[in-house]
C-alpha cells in the first residue's frame, strides 16, 4: 500500500481540475484507504493568455512546469488531456496509462435561433483560436469569418457573447465534464470535423522508475482507447506538427481492427488532404507512421513546409 498521500499534479482551470478530481475518485474506490492529494501547478500556456497559441510555442505550453515537479517528485502523477501532451516526452517519464475516450468529438455552441452549420448567415463569425478546426471550416464555408479566442471554457462561453459571435468551436467532452451539454448546439462527426489528436482521452504521466504509482493506475488503463491514441500520436510525431499546423486525426477500435484517418489541410481550408488506413491494433505506431507518410507524398510535406516557414521555423 503506498504510504504517503498520492500526489496529482494539475493545472488550475475548472476543467483540468475537473478531470484530477475524477482520477483522484477513482483511485480511492480502486484502493480503499489511498489517500489522494491535488496541486495545482499554473502553467505558461495559462499565464499567456494574449497571444494565440501558435505564436507561443503550441503543445508543450501546458505541460512543462507540470513534468518539471514530477521530476522533482513534487507530485507523483500528472493528469492531461492527451491532446495538450507533445509527442515526444522528456527522458525519465512516460505516458503509463490513457483513460477510457470521453466523446471525441468537436461541437459548436451557437447563438440564439441557429441550429446548423449550414444554416448559418453568410459570413457569420465563429471563435477558435485552433488552426486545424479553422482550416477544416473554412474548407466546408469559405464565407465564415473565423475570430481567434483563447481562453478556458468558461472565459470562451463569455468571451462568446461579449463579442456577439455567432457561434464558438468546442470540444464536447470538455462541455459535458463541465454539466454545459446543454450549449452544444450541434455535434461535428469526426467526418465533417476531425477531432485534435488524443481528444477526449486523459494521459497520466508519471516517472518510468515509479513501480509503486504504476501499480495503483493499472486498473485505470483503457486499451483500445491507447491503442487508438498511440496510432493518432505516431501520425503527428512523423508530420512533426503541433498546434502551429492544421494537422487532425482521429482511432478507433471497430471489432479486431483499428481505423485511423488523418488530414493535413490549408489554414484558409482551400486544400484538405486526408486518408484513412485500418489494420490490427498491435499495430498502431506503424499506421500512424504510414498514414503520415502517404499524406506528405500526396502533398502534405509542401504545405506543412509553407506554414513552418511561416511560423518562422
Amino acid at each position: 500500500m503506498h504510504q504517503q498521500p498520492l500526489l496529482i499534479g494539475t493545472r488550475a482551470s475548472r476543467l483540468a481540475l475537473w478531470q484530477a478530481e475524477w482520477v483522484q475518485s477513482r483511485l480511492q474506490q480502486l484502493h480503499p484507504g489511498l489517500e489522494v492529494e491535488l496541486v495545482k501547478i499554473q502553467t505558461t500556456g495559462d499565464r499567456i493568455l494574449d497571444t494565440p497559441l501558435a505564436k507561443i510555442g503550441g503543445k508543450g505550453l501546458f505541460v512543462k512546469e507540470i513534468e518539471e515537479a514530477l521530476f522533482d517528485k513534487r507530485i507523483d502523477l500528472a493528469v492531461h488531456s492527451m491532446k495538450d501532451v507533445p509527442t515526444v516526452l522528456p527522458a525519465g517519464l512516460e505516458l503509463h496509462c490513457t483513460t477510457e475516450r470521453a466523446d471525441p468529438r468537436d461541437c459548436l455552441v451557437l447563438a440564439r435561433g441557429l441550429t446548423d452549420l449550414t444554416a448559418l448567415p453568410h459570413g457569420a463569425r465563429i471563435g477558435t483560436s485552433s488552426l486545424r478546426r479553422r482550416a477544416q471550416l473554412l474548407h466546408r464555408r469559405p464565407d465564415l469569418q473565423i475570430s481567434d479566442l483563447r481562453g478556458n471554457v468558461d472565459t470562451r462561453l463569455r468571451k462568446m457573447q461579449e463579442q456577439g459571435l455567432h457561434g464558438i468551436v468546442l470540444a464536447a467532452a470538455g462541455l459535458k465534464r463541465l454539466g454545459y451539454e446543454d450549449r452544444i448546439g450541434i455535434c461535428l462527426k469526426p467526418d465533417e470535423c476531425l477531432p485534435a489528436i488524443g481528444q477526449g482521452a486523459l494521459g497520466l504521466e508519471c516517472r518510468i522508475d515509479d513501480s509503486t504509482t504504476h501499480a495503483l493506475l493499472a486498473p485505470l488503463h483503457h486499451p483500445a482507447t491507447a491503442a487508438a491514441v498511440t496510432a493518432e500520436r505516431a501520425f503527428l510525431t512523423r508530420l512533426e506538427g503541433g498546434c502551429q499546423v492544421p494537422v487532425a486525426g482521429f482511432a478507433q477500435l471497430l471489432g479486431e481492427r483499428l481505423e485511423l484517418t488523418g488530414l493535413v489541410a490549408r489554414t484558409d481550408g482551400s486544400e484538405l488532404l486526408k486518408d484513412t488506413v485500418s489494420g490490427p491494433p498491435a499495430d498502431a505506431l506503424q499506421l500512424g507512421t504510414n498514414l503520415a507518410d502517404t499524406l506528405l507524398q500526396r502533398g502534405a510535406d509542401k504545405i506543412l513546409g509553407e506554414l513552418y516557414g511561416q511560423a518562422g521555423g
